[in-house]
């Protein structure tokens, strides 16, 4: 007699924003941040379910009409933008990958590698270019026309260097995520391509 076999399947995102959030409140208790948002995706949630929040993986927590509930610990409000939030503030919103789907993106996992600061803001000829700065650090790899996730969109960086990078935004992007709302000094997340966290682990030091 055999037994059953169970596989796990990893939880991924693609990178391609769904929809926008909006925080409607915020509730600190003890080291965590209870963080309610108001979106169109809500009546489709159910508790337990995961979303990419500008990149960072949260589980629903309560639904209650147009809006859910999600939670951050401590960790996730020291590695994140999370604890900059504001009553108001947009948040770029992605369900997990169906299994079966396109991967219009790329494999994104909602683990936040740094936070990085918007550095320069041009528009171009009715695309924008976007330039980000960030500590560097041996496992922050970015190859030239990499991929780099940053508050949860898959894009394509350039120019890149050791700590910074530029991308191009077409205005659908621009208009449809958070990035119509950066302005130069802005905190975003970044999540560096998983395949050069592996070759970097892998590398002699």
């Amino acid at each position: 007699m055999h037994g059953k076999t169970t596989y796990f399947i990893p939880l991924v995102f693609t990178g391609i924003i769904e929809s926008l959030g909006k925080v409607s409140d915020l509730k600190k208790e003890q080291e965590n941040l209870h963080i309610v948002l108001e979106s169109k995706l809500a009546s489709e949630l159910t508790i337990d379910q995961s979303l990419s929040h500008n990149g960072v993986c949260l589980t629903v927590v309560g639904i209650d009409g147009d809006t859910y509930t999600v939670t951050a610990v401590h960790e996730t409000l020291n590695k994140s933008n999370i604890g900059h939030w504001k009553l108001g503030d947009l948040v770029n919103l992605e369900r997990a990958m169906k299994i079966g789907d396109r991967l219009d993106g790329h494999i994104v996992q909602g683990h936040v590698d740094a936070t990085a600061i918007v550095t320069r803001i041009v528009e171009d000829a009715g695309s924008w270019l976007f330039s980000f700065k960030y500590e560097p650090r041996e496992d922050r790899i970015l190859v030239e026309k990499g991929s780099i996730t940053v508050d949860g969109v898959s894009l394509t960086g350039f120019n890149a260097t050791e700590n910074s990078f530029d991308v191009a935004i077409i205005p659908y992007t621009y208009d449809n995520t958070r990035f119509h709302t950066y302005q130069v000094g802005s905190i975003v997340n970044l999540e560096f391509d998983v395949i050069g966290k592996y070759v970097a682990r892998l590398m002699p030091s």
